[in-house]
């Protein structure tokens, strides 16, 4: 009988984490049950507190963070006002729910250094090494290692990322969806900014988001615990965004499916 294995891709949002710059990190203020008590009395005239069980009301919390915190979906408005050379650039809410339900493929590049390129050719030598062939709407999954630093200052530095080529090179094959577990689907920004003050060439920078401009596309960020996959290929990946009016991302859990004998 098959057994249905769901991995959680996602990080939590948590307060005060080092790994967003300061003015990106979240902050959480929680009203715990007594708190919720009180609210509750000025909700209900007339109710007292010791009415409620053992004295406690309900809990909440209020959240100041953005639509880049924590695992999220970015929509191709985020890189650019068009897409697809010319047309409107999809907001959060208007990315095809069809686009975000699909067969995954996770591409394996942990070997590689800290701030490094992964190349079109590097792309095609994973695919050729998990003998796959990409097909229209697969999800595709890059690891990169950088999870392993999440929650320390050493995150916002950790990861290999896409240039334009490699990231093109899935586009063009219909690929509308793709993921990393670094912070960033681009190499390092702070590794861009200072090769294009060496070089002054202004095609190093933000070149996998910017892609998105010649064909649209969304792709996942802060990804986590792809290695409890355990397969290159024969999952399902649902990653549906929170719905945000006109936003340029959402906050998304995605869920690896693998069914195993």
């Amino acid at each position: 009988m098959a057994h249905r294995r769901l991995v959680d891709l996602s990080v939590s949002i948590e307060a005060g984490l080092p790994s967003d710059p300061p003015l990106m990190i979240p902050r959480i203020d929680y009203v715990d049950h007594a708190q919720g008590a009180d609210q509750m009395t000025e909700f209900f005239p007339g109710l007292r507190k010791d009415q409620l069980p053992e004295g406690m009301g309900w809990a909440m919390e209020f959240l100041t963070l953005t639509t880049h915190s924590g695992t999220h979906l970015d929509a191709p408005f985020h890189y650019h006002p068009t897409m697809d050379k010319g047309k409107k650039a999809l907001t959060i809410d208007e990315v095809p729910l069809d686009w975000c339900f699909n067969d995954g493929v996770l591409l394996d590049f942990r070997h590689k250094a800290d701030g490094d390129r992964i190349t079109e050719t590097d792309v095609k030598n994973e695919l050729n090494r998990i003998d796959y062939q990409i097909k229209p709407l697969d999800i595709v999954l890059i690891q990169t290692g950088a999870d392993q630093k999440w929650g320390t200052p050493e995150y916002l530095l950790a990861g290999a990322g896409m240039d334009r080529d490699s990231t093109l090179y899935l586009t063009e094959k219909g690929v509308r969806v793709v993921g990393i577990d670094a912070r960033s689907l681009d190499r390092v920004l702070s590794d861009l900014a200072k090769e294009f003050k060496e070089t002054g060439d202004p095609k190093v920078i933000w070149e996998a988001h910017f892609s998105g401009i010649e064909i649209g596309y969304c792709h996942m960020e802060k990804l986590a615990n792809l290695s409890s996959i355990g397969r290159s290929t024969g999952f399902t990946v649902c990653c549906f965004p929170v719905k945000i009016k006109g936003a340029s991302a959402g906050w998304t859990r995605p869920v690896a499916i693998v069914d195993e004998d």
